[in-house]
């Protein structure tokens, strides 16, 4: 990205721990006794009207350009998505965009972690997505060591995730040690999106799974990343498990839209994984997930029915 469009950025990101509040103060209206006192005579209540509670009917494109630009108008919602049923209902609820991630490998194919899924893996659950027609944005994940070969390799994967997937755009986990092939891929039309702070992929040589930016250090060299991916051209950076504070002032301090799992309510957008939602998992679910559904006992109860009705049948018959 050149100089001349680039916005003045405040380059520095604060860990102390302090931070000015500037959020506007909420002033309590006090009811007079008067107001009270009127109050206690009504006996209804008129309940609002369906138009009055409606929810607002937002606009999806599927595009990476309707993504870049809803940063500052709006948040940005995603989920993730493994086969055509999945797709349906999550593109059904109006998401902006839909990530086949390589979080298959520990929700859908039972692995501890993302490190055994494949590139094959991959392009057949993103073109099991793409079967199911969503209305949003399709990004695939690049698997494990794909960005670490040969660029040739690298564009290859990418390749393959868009014309035999159908992915409209291609995830990469990493900063600055991945930017200029990044810059590469978008140059051959790829449109890429960053992942940054805690990265899946190198669990094993992290040694487990953490919060990234505590200290100035990290947080420092989270920002660079940043800085590196968008000038590398990403549309949009996931950022995972980064520190709340750092993770507020980053966003105000890049183009790009940063989407955040895990990092608080102050990024441009949040992602999660559906079956984490959805209380769907075999697994230990993060701390920072909130489930709206209790999935496993929903489905555990309704298979158990069947059986049950089954067996009574052929007892009694």
């Amino acid at each position: 990205m050149s100089e001349d469009n680039r916005k003045p950025v405040n380059k520095e990101v604060s860990t102390d721990g302090t931070s000015k509040d500037s959020s506007p103060k909420v002033k309590r209206v006090r009811t007079s006794s008067r107001a009270k006192q009127g109050s206690r005579g009504r006996t209804t209540q008129t309940k609002p009207s369906v138009k009055s509670i409606a929810k607002p009917n937002f606009n999806v494109e599927p595009t990476t350009s309707f993504v870049r630009n809803l940063k500052g108008k709006r948040p940005i919602v995603g989920l993730t998505a493994y086969d055509t049923i999945m797709a349906s209902a999550v593109s059904q609820a109006n998401v902006d965009f839909i990530l086949v991630g390589d979080s298959l490998g520990t929700t859908v194919l039972g692995f501890d972690t993302t490190i055994p899924v494949t590139i094959d893996d991959m392009i057949r659950h993103t073109a099991a997505v793409r079967r199911a027609n969503p209305h949003c944005l399709l990004v695939a994940d690049l698997p494990f060591g794909e960005a670490s070969l040969s660029f040739d390799r690298l564009l290859d994967s990418c390749r393959k995730l868009l014309q035999q997937g159908g992915a409209d755009a291609i995830k990469i986990e990493g900063g600055r040690d991945v930017a200029d092939d990044i810059e590469k891929l978008v140059a051959t039309g790829i449109p890429v999106m960053g992942h940054i702070g805690l990265l899946p992929q190198t669990v094993k040589a992290i040694g487990g799974y953490r919060k990234f930016g505590e200290t100035k250090e990290e947080a420092e060299s989270i920002y660079t990343d940043a800085i590196t991916l968008e000038e590398a051209g990403c549309f949009a950076i996931i950022a995972e498990m980064l520190d709340q504070q750092v993770a507020n002032k980053l966003s105000k301090q890049i183009l790009p839209p940063l989407i955040g799992i895990g990092c608080g309510d102050g990024c441009d957008g949040q992602i999660l994984v559906t079956t984490d939602v959805l209380g769907w998992s075999h697994g230990q679910v993060p701390k920072f997930v909130k489930p709206y559904l209790n999935m496993n006992k929903l489905v555990s109860d309704a298979l158990g029915k069947y059986v049950d009705d089954v067996r009574f049948k052929k007892e009694n018959s």
